[in-house]
């Protein structure tokens, strides 16, 4: 991981507008991505870190969603203002993504060949020859055995960690300044989920690509992520250093999340901690802390107003009333 900021995301609100109200996903955030770094986005189902990214690289579907507000500096200019032929060029390209789900993504009637092939004579100028070879370059980088034989096959010739390599393979095709990698292992199990990670790990330190990992997993978290941010109902509740994170937690929820991985250092009858409640909903949520009716610290400002961000030192941030110098 370099100095250099190569993604600025500045107060980005992402709405969207339903019979019910508006759905506030992605409401006031902002984190830096710096040239080499892996940044981990944690939080439990629906608190916004899917479509931040999608929100990222402009692909939030209009209507019913809606960008809002705010800015994504990519090498100092605004995404959210470029034209559509603009955006497409640097998608794919110098902002390139993995799904969720490798079966979804890969088009189930079309040859492995043409889908890597056309995105690399679209963004790399290369003639089909050439964009062949650097296709079969990248399935062999990925671990994928035979590739000549293979990338003439269809997606449902491929098990599912093959298709997941298939994925990076394509998404590490033109040389990506940022991997956005939305739960890559989620469909995997576990042995597959490490040979992956270990995978990505390889090729994006070889390539200098930053990362960005969405994953509901900590253990994930701990072993790939340079700097992490909690998210919570569309915010960030708390950012910083992955390690010191886990060393200290400041936010109620952050250490409730930790405090839920097991344990094997803990008794075996001991019952596993959970945090009460469920998540809220953010359909015209109210201007105040939306952790309030779970956690265990709560206090009437809590229940009125929005923590300001607090700089806890060391690039650590943290938004709660219980650091906050205005409440003190």
């Amino acid at each position: 991981m370099t100095d250099e900021v190569i993604l600025q995301v500045k107060n980005l609100r992402t709405y969207f507008h339903v019979d019910e109200g508006v759905v506030k996903a992605v409401d006031g955030l902002s984190f830096d991505l710096h040239r080499g770094e892996t940044l981990g986005i944690v939080g439990e189902s629906g608190s916004g870190k899917s479509v931040t990214n999608l929100s990222i690289i402009n692909m939030i579907p209009s209507p019913p969603g809606k960008i809002a507000g705010g800015e994504v500096l990519f090498m100092g200019k605004d995404m959210l203002k470029m034209s559509t032929n603009d955006i497409r060029k640097i998608r794919g390209n110098k902002i390139s993504m993995i799904f969720q789900d490798p079966m979804t993504s890969l088009n189930p009637f079309l040859r492995i060949s043409t889908q890597m092939i056309e995105t690399i004579t679209l963004h790399q100028g290369l003639d089909e020859k050439a964009a062949k070879a650097k296709a079969i370059e990248m399935l062999k980088l990925a671990g994928i055995p035979s590739p000549e034989k293979r990338i003439d096959q269809y997606p449902h010739q491929f098990s599912g960690g093959m298709r997941q390599r298939v994925m990076i393979a394509m998404s590490l095709s033109c040389d990506p300044e940022i991997l956005i990698a939305d739960e890559p292992t989620s469909a995997l199990d576990v042995t597959i989920q490490a040979q992956i990670l270990d995978l990505m790990r390889e090729l994006t330190s070889r390539l200098g690509t930053a990362v960005i990992l969405i994953t509901h997993s900590l253990g994930v978290v701990a072993g790939m992520c340079d700097n992490l941010c909690v998210m919570y109902a569309g915010r960030i509740a708390e950012r910083g250093a992955t390690d010191k994170i886990f060393a200290d937690p400041k936010h109620p929820y952050t250490q409730g999340l930790i405090k839920s991985v097991p344990r094997l250092d803990k008794a075996s009858g001991d019952r596993l901690f959970s945090i009460r409640g469920q998540p809220p909903n953010v359909i015209d949520l109210p201007d105040c802390c939306p952790f309030y009716p779970r956690c265990d610290r709560t206090m009437d400002i809590c229940k009125r107003k929005y923590p300001t961000t607090t700089d806890l030192g060391s690039g650590r941030f943290v938004n709660c009333w219980l650091y906050n110098s205005e409440e003190k």
